[in-house]
């Protein structure tokens, strides 16, 4: 009797150490993988919502980005990139003078639509417009702006959709220029099943990074709290920015330079908000809060957020090689291979607090020489311990990332005949290895 009941104790024993050590091994497997995984509670008061820095594309929060909404006015985010590429191209100059169509003297007068009052007979320039159309989400400015560009606004909006998918936004689709409704227009009305311009969350933080990248004096204009138009004739005009958060308005946030509001009854109040502090900016985006001063409130949250608790960091100096990835092979070189060093310092963003370890990994080119000094041979990528590929904007924000490897000096082509003896020894250098080896 005793054997078998000192044999069920032992029994017992054994299964609670091994239910223990599960149990303890499953809490320890949960630990490891939460900094990846979780994000703070914001209760955010939006239906969607992300926060990114932007020189990284790294998502420090999300709220269900990937549903497409209507976005209303923030779809002029988009209008503007389109200006400023034609102006950059070339197609349209910022002093070319516009005079006021049908359709923009139409939508001046539309009731509870934003704009400048544009009336026949008025003309105006292609920089005026596009202020108006940033800065007080002026509807009649943008689709005379649409018109110029591109003929028509049903033609526009082909740029707009088109472009939206070489930017790499997959949750998007346009049917207007200006985010009003496609079957408010009056006369002018679009028919179409989607009457609302759609776009999720993620769009539009990517829409808004590469506004900001490939165009970052827009930023000089959607930083302006208030804006006067008709300058200096009886008919001038004043008012305040939408987007309360700048300087001397009523929710201003230190750091706020942009970007842009959107309201419409089904998309109810946005907002895609940037602000740049300690040389790191943020990009936010709220969609469909409940009120003018809610969508501010939870930008701030996002921001708070943000800023407390990560922050750039460097990590490596410029002209420093690269532990493991000193030289590059070279072709046809008096040398072989050529020192690799940083063209830049390599900043990542960091939480503060927490020791993050990064593995550098270098990726060179096909170099052949001649090779001069500082000349770009690849590219350093510092990939971070525990983070994914999903916790960016965009699935290549990890490889774009990383910053230039140049060459640390140069390499002069070499001449024929020291190529042909380096060939010869090359080719007896193999012979006898493998023979060797064999």
């Amino acid at each position: 009797m005793k054997r078998k009941t000192w044999t069920k104790r032992l029994t017992g024993l054994f299964l609670s150490v091994a239910v223990f050590a599960t149990a303890m091994g499953g809490t320890v497997s949960k630990v490891e993988a939460a900094p990846a995984a979780s994000q703070a509670n914001l209760q955010l008061e939006a239906k969607s919502a992300i926060l990114v820095e932007a020189s990284t594309g790294r998502v420090l929060y999300s709220k269900d980005p990937d549903v497409a909404l209507p976005v209303a006015s923030m779809s002029k985010i988009m209008s503007e990139y389109l200006v400023q590429e034609a102006v950059k191209q070339k197609k349209i100059s910022w002093d070319d003078v516009v005079p006021v169509s049908e359709y923009a003297f139409y939508i001046a007068k539309i009731s509870d639509s934003s704009g400048v009052y544009l009336n026949l007979g008025e003309s105006f320039t292609v920089k005026q417009l596009s202020e108006a159309m940033t800065v007080v989400s002026a509807n009649d400015a943008t689709v005379l702006l649409a018109e110029k560009i591109a003929g028509s606004e049903a033609a526009f909006v082909e740029m707009m959709n088109k472009k939206a998918v070489e930017l790499g936004m997959k949750n998007t689709m346009f049917v207007t220029s200006t985010g009003l409704p496609a079957n408010e227009l009056g006369p002018y009305s679009v028919k179409t099943d989607q009457v609302e311009n759609l776009m999720s969350a993620r769009d539009s933080a990517i829409l808004a990074r590469a506004l900001i990248r490939d165009f970052p004096e827009a930023l000089e204009v959607s930083k302006k709290p208030n804006f006067t138009f008709r300058t200096g004739t009886p008919q001038e005009w004043s008012k305040k920015s939408y987007n309360w958060m700048l300087p001397g308005l009523i929710s201003h946030y230190p750091g706020v330079d942009g970007l842009k509001t959107g309201h419409t009854l089904a998309a109810g109040y946005c907002f895609t908000g940037t602000a740049v502090r300690d040389n790191m900016r943020l990009i936010s985006v709220v969609m469909n809060t409940d009120s003018n001063t809610k969508r501010f409130a939870e930008t701030r949250k996002l921001f708070d957020y943000g800023f407390s608790n990560f922050k750039l960091t460097k990590q490596m100096d410029k002209n420093v090689p690269v532990k493991g990835f000193e030289i590059a092979p070279v072709k046809n070189g008096v040398e072989v291979t050529v020192p690799a060093v940083t063209g830049s310092e390599v900043n990542m963003i960091t939480k503060i607090g927490t020791d993050a370890k990064f593995t550098p990994i270098v990726t060179f080119q096909d170099l052949t020489a001649p090779i001069t000094q500082g000349q770009v041979v690849g590219k350093i990528v510092l990939k971070e311990e525990g983070v994914k590929d999903t916790d960016y904007l965009q699935p290549d924000d990890v490889t774009k990332a990383g910053v230039d490897v140049v060459a640390g000096q140069a390499v002069e082509e070499a001449s024929w005949i020291r190529l042909f003896f380096r060939s010869i020894i090359e080719f007896f250098s193999n012979l006898f290895s493998s023979g060797t080896g064999n």
